[in-house]
């Protein structure tokens, strides 16, 4: 069973536990709150690797047209009952079902850190594919790098992945995808650990003034 394989069935088989761990509040909420607050009201926001729908999606459907993407049939059903939305769409963050330009902002909390590292070029471009110009990006990576498996994660008996770069290296790809990274953050988890909140915008190439 490969890397994807082994997220996408452990998040199936542990939706409703998961969604009962992380609540979502703390300084994660705080960053989506100044997000939703600075983007104009109906902007277009994707929650790439939504889970339950929290925090991003539960603050960010209120003022805003929110699609959640995630790779996990059964994290999009719980979503179902957390937000009130029907932009809920399964998909993989290497190859993203939407059209370039397409979203004012992108948010990635502790979703690219189950995908291999070597992929995460990939899921960076991919980000910024979908951004319109003077999007922004907010995105939990790894902290310090890291690699491996948990055979009975959150007590569950269940298998989880994960594969992730320190920050240093995570800038770098972020600005070889064509980001300027505006802040990095280290953040507490809830579920163990501490995690790097990427703030970055495309890079001047993109940028315009005003809002498409």
């Amino acid at each position: 069973m490969d890397q994807r394989d082994i997220v996408r069935q452990g998040y199936d088989e542990i939706a409703s536990t998961y969604a009962e761990k992380r609540d979502g509040n703390g300084r994660e909420r705080t960053l989506v709150e100044l997000l939703a607050a600075a983007l104009p009201d109906g902007s277009r926001v994707l929650d790439a690797g939504c889970g339950a729908g929290t925090p991003a999606m539960e603050v960010l459907a209120d003022q805003h047209d929110t699609i959640g993407l995630d790779i996990s049939a059964e994290q999009l059903r719980t979503a179902r009952d957390t937000v009130d939305s029907d932009g809920l769409v399964r998909g993989d963050l290497a190859a993203l079902p939407f059209a370039d330009d397409m979203f004012d902002a992108v948010v990635s909390y502790h979703a690219v850190i189950h995908v291999p590292k070597d992929e995460h070029a990939t899921v960076f471009s991919e980000f910024e594919r979908v951004l319109r110009p003077g999007g922004r990006l907010l995105a939990a990576l790894g902290d310090d790098p890291w690699e491996g498996t948990n055979d009975d994660w959150l007590d569950t008996g269940t298998a989880m992945a994960w594969s992730f770069h320190g920050r240093e290296r995570s800038a770098d790809l972020l600005m070889e995808a064509g980001f300027r990274v505006e802040s990095v953050e280290p953040v507490d988890d809830e579920l163990g650990g501490t995690f790097a909140i990427f703030q970055a915008q495309p890079a001047d190439s993109k940028t315009v003034s005003g809002h498409n």
